[in-house]
């Protein structure tokens, strides 16, 4: 009764004592929310699309990769987006994707290059899906509201423009020399041995038509007279290869 009666006697607006303060929940307008959902998907897709477009794609020519880097950016995106506003959390979100590319991606090899590509777009869609692009304000007297976080939303930009340089530096023919790999199936086993590595790199240059950087010998079929030859040379301006990752009859298809 004691204590009752001395709350009770208690003056609430003196702050100063027991420092209330009336915290009021800010919620995004409609407008807010389809704003910000609309700068990270077109920006995010207008970023994966140049990458795939203009690097990736001018040298593969893979169709496949093209539609499936672009589909499964904005859907990585998408998901961020959605699953960052709820309890569920990115944590769980990024692990079903992980779930998904095991199941899709473990049937068959996917090349160095490609998957390269792959991690480079699931970056950005993370980046672009939950960079801050709006943030809680409130002066004293006010409401807090949300409003346009320009600082974080030229960071999210400036972060995409330099992937971009990054990839464009590197795919650059005056920078880099661009490699390529030949599995040959080697009928003329005396020349696999250390001390004949001259005459088999011009035998294959000679059959083959490529001038091989360097030369890996791998299985040897001492029945059949014959081993596997990894052959490594370097691609010609504006060469692309990528029927060189191909061993199977039912994998040269047409994209």
């Amino acid at each position: 009764m004691i204590l009752l009666q001395a709350l009770g006697d208690y003056n609430l607006a003196d702050e100063d004592f027991m420092n209330i303060q009336t915290i009021t929940d800010a919620v995004m307008t409609t407008g807010q929310q389809l704003s910000e959902l609309g700068i990270r998907f077109f920006l995010n897709l207008f970023i994966c699309w140049v990458l795939v477009h203009f690097f990736y794609y001018k040298k593969s020519k893979r169709r496949d990769y093209y539609f499936t880097y672009l589909v499964f950016s904005s859907s990585m995106l998408l998901l961020l987006y959605i699953m960052g506003n709820v309890e569920i959390g990115v944590g769980l979100t990024l692990g079903l994707f992980a779930i998904f590319g095991v199941i899709r991606y473990r049937t068959e090899t996917v090349p160095i290059r490609e998957m390269t590509y792959l991690f480079v777009i699931i970056a950005l869609a993370a980046v672009n899906g939950l960079a801050p692009i709006y943030r809680l304000v409130g002066a004293a007297g006010n409401a807090p509201h949300y409003e346009l976080n320009v600082g974080g939303t030229g960071a999210t930009v400036l972060a995409n423009l330099l992937m971009v340089i990054l990839i464009f530096v590197l795919e650059s023919e005056k920078l880099l020399k661009h490699t390529s790999t030949k599995l040959v199936l080697y009928d003329r086993i005396e020349n696999i041995v250390p001390d004949r590595y001259d005459e088999l790199h011009e035998d294959l240059k000679n059959r083959v038509g490529v001038d091989a950087d360097n030369l890996e010998v791998g299985y040897v079929d001492l029945l059949k007279d014959a081993a596997f030859v990894k052959m490594y040379y370097t691609l010609k301006k504006g060469q692309t290869a990528t029927i060189d990752t191909l061993t199977k009859p039912k994998d040269f298809v047409k994209q």
